[in-house]
């Protein structure tokens, strides 16, 4: 009996050791000792600004396919479910589309999914701007990207943001095939990377002599095809421009724009690959406005960068809400293909006309920068677990704690925030409120908002840049605990999805101090 107890209890201890182990391996910081810290300054004369633009795709090949025996969208052998062993391997290779749920293999692409570079350069320093059409990419695989870019590139700085398309494969980890299967193809996650590099070195390549051109739509329109989810409400509308042209001749080089609306048109029943809305802005930016085939607007030519903004809260395109063509007596409501260009078309004229008629011209100016690393209390326990059962790549560079990214660019007389996760409009533009029912007793701490602190005529909000830390909600606005904010009869969302509390203030603190420091 003795014997047996003893031998017991060495089975329970090593199968608890293994457990740990296995644990502190998936939650070791992968990038030991990283850190950056960089204040640049810049130049005390304006120089010529030289700029270069290259796109890579990075859509997953689908490979087999599947049977939705019950058209529920979810991938479930329990319903009769079935998948087409297209290769016979024996197995079913499948790409999670990220965002609704999990369980949703794609059944194929209905348009490429991109690495879209802009590089920039005052001679002085050397920065690439990047907008990846992914769900979100953690900070672990920045810097992997960072340390694959050639130095002979020169670049000073990378910044990598994702457009949080609800479409594409997922490169988190939580979208997987079961709650406890990760999502991310290793194969696919490397091919992500190289196509990255390749079109960072593309970019660097086609460098020339540039001018640019910022431009604004404020006017409002915007909110029509904006819903916020959460109150308080507070709609992050407006349309942030760059337009970049060469020198010497006028054809475009490319162009950015910065817009705040969560790319998930398509909800929750889409089984292919796609970047939403972002994808139909782009190529009216790019090739025209079309009707039916038919060319209603010049395009600028280029490449053209999406950048998603400020869209915690929640910016969305809700099914609750219809979209109007802009062309035909018509309106979207369902989630649809044609709604999403709906969408992309209207905020395209919105940008081509304030391009026409609004913008600033700058012919030579010069780069600041400064860009800092944080460490982040992560008090989500979901996160913790995620992270540790190697669900979710998110190292800890100390205990329950993770490293993320804050910077602030301007070039000339914009400004570009860097921000690694879905702020809530309300610490940007204002409006946090201190509603019954919140968790901590205490009055808003984010103030001033963001956007008063910024004295740059041009602003872009530059969201899930260099991280995907969830949403980032005010403190004084945080609810897990009855009673509910406002005393509403349901709970709120967005905790399940954050860090924790604490979040929010230390990252506006962060924030403001890189903005502050380039005015120094």
């Amino acid at each position: 009996m003795k014997k047996w107890f003893l031998r017991f209890v060495i089975l329970i201890f090593a199968l608890v050791l293994v457990i740990v182990s296995i644990s502190l391996y998936n939650l070791r910081d992968r990038h030991p000792n990283y850190s950056i810290d960089l204040n640049i300054k810049a130049l005390k004369s304006p120089q010529v600004i030289s700029a270069g633009f290259a796109k890579m795709p990075i859509t997953p090949t689908i490979i087999d396919t599947w049977n939705d025996a019950n058209n529920d969208f979810t991938y479930n052998k329990d319903d009769g479910d079935t998948f087409n062993d297209v290769n016979n391997n024996g197995k079913f290779d499948a790409f999670w589309i990220a965002g609704m749920s999990n369980k949703k293999p794609a059944q194929g692409v209905h348009d490429d999914v991109w690495s879209r570079v802009m590089v920039i350069d005052d001679g002085h320093v050397r920065i690439a701007l990047i907008s990846l059409d992914a769900i979100g990419f953690l900070h672990d695989e920045v810097v992997d990207i960072r340390n694959m870019i050639p130095k002979e590139l020169g670049i000073d700085y990378t910044l990598i943001s994702s457009t949080h398309t609800h479409e594409s494969n997922d490169l988190i980890g939580i979208w997987g095939g079961s709650i406890f299967k990760s999502g991310v193809d290793p194969e696919t996650m490397q091919y992500v990377k190289t196509q990255t590099v390749k079109a960072i070195t593309g970019a660097v390549n086609s460098l020339k002599p540039a001018h640019l051109i910022f431009a604004e739509d404020l006017s409002g329109e915007d909110a029509k095809y904006i819903k916020d989810t959460r109150k308080p409400i507070v709609k992050a509308t407006g349309i942030h421009l760059m337009h970049v042209v060469d020198a010497d001749d006028g054809s475009t080089l490319g162009s950015l724009i910065n817009w705040s609306n969560h790319p998930e048109t398509l909800w929750s029943e889409n089984l292919l690959i796609s970047s939403d809305f972002p994808h139909y802005i782009r190529e009216a930016l790019e090739k025209g406005v079309y009707n039916d085939g038919e060319l209603v607007q010049e395009g600028l030519g280029g490449v053209c960068v999406y950048f998603t903004g400020v869209i915690g809260g929640l910016m969305a395109p809700h099914p609750s809400i219809s979209i109007p063509d802009p062309f035909k007596d018509t309106v979207y409501a369902k989630p649809t293909f044609a709604k999403a260009k709906a969408i992309g078309d209207q905020i395209a004229i919105l940008s081509l006309n304030a391009l026409k008629t609004k913008g600033d011209t700058i012919l030579k100016t010069n780069i600041s920068l400064r860009a800092k690393t944080i460490n982040l209390p992560l008090k989500n326990n979901t996160f913790i677990f995620a992270s540790s059962i190697g669900l979710i790549r998110r190292g800890l560079p100390e205990l329950f704690k993770t490293r993320s990214e804050v910077g602030a660019i301007r070039i000339g007389p914009a400004m570009f925030l860097s921000i690694p996760g879905e702020i809530y409009p309300e610490i940007v533009f204002g409006g946090i409120e201190a509603p019954k029912g919140r968790d901590f007793d205490i009055q808003p701490l984010e103030i001033p908002p963001i956007q008063e602190i910024i004295k740059d005529k041009y602003k872009f909000y530059l969201g899930l840049s260099n991280d995907e830390i969830g949403y980032i909600i005010p403190k004084s606005e945080w609810d897990v605990e009855l009673p509910y904010l406002y005393h509403d009869k349901g709970d709120t969302y967005g905790e399940e999805n954050s860090l924790g509390p604490d979040t929010a203030p230390i990252l506006y603190k962060e924030l403001v101090e890189v903005i502050k420091d380039l005015d120094k």
